[in-house]
């Protein structure tokens, strides 16, 4: 396949080019497909309506991360054989977390029952709209689960303060070996990255033998391998 990166910097985005005028350029270019990580969310929506190209969410803003989801599920079928069923605590800054919110949506689909852990600050006040359990207590979120997912705060997006220091939100909230031995003796430890070592989850447990952190990383090569082959023959949105 031909590609073209493009990258705000030193693009025409810079000089003040909209985004679906942008789209418009590159709908010019005839492409087969657009691929688009975008800060706001709803981008890939607008540029669905805009464009003939089939576009893949690369995740937009602190709405969704498609791609992300479908791999972390493929790392979980991979690991227990079944999503149905499975206890899954997802941890962290749920608020600003487009992860969370794909991950969510998809394994409840799957059948999964979803719990949401982090402070009062960093869950979503529409939280029951998801129709999940949430708790503040770590240690309430990991008891026999089978999967526990990690979220990292995500300073880049914060206006404020929404925890007293990293220092007191690893205490209270940072998953460590004790903690993981709450939950059941097969749980997998997820993380989509970059993460905060000393901050939402301690080395040990990042390098410990639950982890499966790289393996989403390898995953997440063929699974979106896949989507875009999937998509090449059709003109679906994901």
């Amino acid at each position: 396949a031909d590609t073209l990166n493009i990258s705000t910097v030193g693009s025409s985005v810079t000089k003040g080019e909209t985004l679906i005028d942008t789209a418009r350029n590159l709908e010019a270019m005839a492409p087969d497909m657009i691929v688009l990580r975008h800060p706001s969310s709803g981008a890939c929506h607008q540029l669905a309506r805009v464009c003939r190209a089939r576009i893949v969410n690369a995740g937009d803003g602190m709405h969704e991360h498609p791609t992300q989801a479908l791999l972390d599920a493929f790392t979980i079928l991979a690991h227990h054989g079944r999503i149905k069923g499975l206890k899954v605590a997802i941890i962290g800054d749920l608020l600003h977390s487009r992860v969370a919110r794909s991950n969510i949506l998809l394994l409840k689909l799957l059948g999964a029952e979803v719990c949401l852990c982090g402070p009062p600050t960093l869950i979503p006040p529409s939280v029951s709209d998801f129709g999940v359990r949430s708790t503040t207590s770590i240690e309430d979120a990991v008891t026999d689960v089978d999967v526990i997912m990690m979220l990292r705060i995500q300073k880049e997006r914060m206006r404020g303060h929404f925890v007293p220091s990293l220092r007191e939100y690893f205490n209270v909230f940072g998953l460590t070996s004790a903690r993981v031995e709450r939950a059941k003796s097969n749980v997998i430890v997820m993380h989509p990255g970059p993460i905060n070592r000393g901050v939402e989850i301690a080395s040990e447990v990042a390098d410990g033998t639950r982890s499966v952190m790289l393996e989403q990383v390898s995953n997440g090569v063929a699974v979106r391998m896949a989507v875009l082959y999937l998509l090449a023959g059709s003109g679906e949105t994901i």
